[in-house]
């Protein structure tokens, strides 16, 4: 196979796009189509200060090593949140410090069982699924340590895929809070948030995975977390990528078409009160947040176990 452009050895073919490219010329699409998402959907702006929340996995550390590229003033940070089954976030952790390190980049690091006294998987409470307690931990913290840092915007590494799964997902439950809320940015609705945006929503994780192959970059890819077993978005990524196999450019027409048509969901989206929480004081949908009402129960729990 070789490079549609220039007749090299081709490292991908995007039967989407009808293109094989080899590496140099995919690289220099890569960085074209993140900087159209950026300009396209208004992610942010060559004086934004970008916080990059970064798991040690291919997406989240190619797009921190495509903005870098691109001139974006991004920093990193990493979460660990002590999930010690297979060594999952040591290993991670040593990921994201590495690909700093050899770039220079600055890396924030934030140990939640340091900072707190509970790792991910004790603050699980009843039926709650380890990955809804994740969700709500890391989006507490990132936007925690975003706005203690002056930070203007955080950066996640959602790409296509991901995007295309969480869409079907809502649409086949007809989830018309969660519709109007999805898209690229993330407006903040409260003067302690900062928008959340994703830059790598229209490449796909193929793209993405080759992308870090072909920038050395050295992530996870042997180790998956170990509570995502059965989770519902991979059996929508499963589903996807055989539609796509059958027809390439499937994803990508899906998510963008809904993209143009996203207003017909606008006034699903509830009007957000400016709450704050009585005990971090960061935004809240009631008197305390959902992350210091983890904590809260996970302490009396303690308290109720060493009685």
């Amino acid at each position: 196979m070789r490079c549609t452009k220039c007749g090299r050895r081709a490292v991908i073919n995007l039967r989407a796009h009808r293109l094989a490219l080899c590496e140099r010329h995919f690289v220099e699409r890569f960085l074209e189509v993140v900087e159209r998402a950026i300009r396209r959907y208004s992610l942010m702006s060559r004086s934004s200060r970008v916080l990059v929340a970064v798991s040690g996995g291919k997406d989240s550390l190619a797009l921190w090593d495509a903005l870098t590229e691109l001139g974006y003033r991004a920093d990193g940070l990493y979460i660990d949140l002590g999930i010690r089954r297979q060594n999952y976030s040591r290993i991670s952790k040593e990921k994201a410090e590495a690909f700093a390190e050899q770039r220079g980049l600055r890396l924030r690091v934030f140990n939640l069982k340091e900072e707190h006294g509970f790792a991910v998987p004790e603050l699980r409470r009843g039926s709650r699924e380890v990955c809804s307690v994740c969700g709500i931990v890391k989006r507490h913290v990132m936007n925690r340590v975003a706005l203690e840092g002056s930070y203007h915007v955080l950066a996640t590494g959602h790409n296509l895929d991901d995007e295309a799964s969480v869409l079907l997902s809502n649409l086949l439950r007809w989830n018309l809070e969660l519709l109007a809320r999805q898209g690229p940015r993330a407006e903040a609705w409260h003067p302690k948030l900062l928008p959340k945006v994703k830059p790598l929503c229209l490449l796909t994780e193929k793209e993405t995975a080759t992308y870090a192959l072909v920038r050395g970059i050295d992530y996870v890819y042997e180790l998956e977390c170990p509570f995502s077993a059965g989770a519902t978005s991979i059996a929508m990524k499963e589903a996807l990528n055989r539609i796509e196999e059958h027809s390439p450019g499937t994803k990508l027409y899906f998510y963008t078409q809904f993209l143009r048509h996203r207003s017909a969901f606008a006034g699903e989206r509830p009007s957000a009160e400016a709450v704050e929480c009585k005990s971090c004081g960061l935004p809240a949908s009631g008197e305390v947040c959902s992350f210091c009402r983890l904590l809260l129960k996970s302490r009396l729990r303690g308290e109720k176990g060493d009685n």
